[in-house]
């Protein structure tokens, strides 16, 4: 399993110390939340501040663009120094051609689907992803419940992959937190994403451990 932290609920004011902090009680990945406004309600960040956080760590960085017409920026991610892109079903006008071209740009490719979306609007693309982000509450706001049905739905999304190509990640984000980990990695998740649960902690890097612990024990 990989835990991705989600710096969206970090200190804004101090995410290099907040990164730092992460990967050094064993967070795999940093998740970084772009929101653009439209797509989604809020403003988060852009390129400019990712390239600025590449300098912290090595660790990968898996950008997820909840963003609309996500093609015009791409590139822009890609210098910026990410190593996943992920976009969504429902912001990208013209999927095939945009995940071929992440691919095109050397970094590995995600498509992230809402709670609400059917899994039959990314079937024919399976074979373009090397990850599918399932959001378990709609995007746009940190803080927010897991979303109960959403839970069957991996499990579906992951005997569908398994037909496609077992090595597609499962990655789920929103809510995620000790009291359900468990059950999310026993229905067929991979990669986790925790933002408030972590950061909104007394002690996150043990709110890391520990749910890097639960991860792994379920998968026991």
């Amino acid at each position: 399993m990989f835990l991705a932290p989600s710096i969206l609920s970090a200190d804004f004011a101090n995410l290099g110390r907040d990164i730092d902090m992460a990967v050094n009680a064993g967070a795999h990945w940093i998740h970084l939340d772009v929101m653009d406004g439209h797509f989604v309600p809020n403003i988060t960040m852009g390129p400019p501040v990712i390239r600025a956080l590449r300098k912290v760590t090595d660790v990968p960085f898996d950008a997820h663009l909840m963003i609309s017409d996500p093609d015009r920026f791409l590139e822009d991610f890609v210098k910026a120094g990410v190593n996943w892109i992920t976009v969504h079903v429902e912001g990208a006008i013209h999927l095939d051609r945009t995940l071929n071209r992440i691919r095109q740009l050397g970094v590995s490719s995600g498509v992230a689907v809402n709670p609400a979306t059917p899994l039959a609007m990314i079937e024919g693309i399976l074979e373009l992803v090397d990850m599918v982000l399932l959001m378990s509450v709609n995007p746009g706001f940190g803080g927010q419940k897991f979303i109960p049905y959403v839970l069957p739905k991996i499990s579906r999304l992951r005997e569908m992959i398994n037909r496609v190509n077992p090595s597609i990640l499962i990655q789920v984000d929103g809510g995620i937190d000790a009291h359900n980990i468990s059950d999310v990695r026993r229905a067929g998740a991979d990669v986790f994403v925790a933002g408030s649960s972590v950061f909104g902690s007394k002690n996150p890097a043990a709110a890391i451990q520990e749910l890097i612990r639960l991860g792994t024990m379920a998968n026991a």
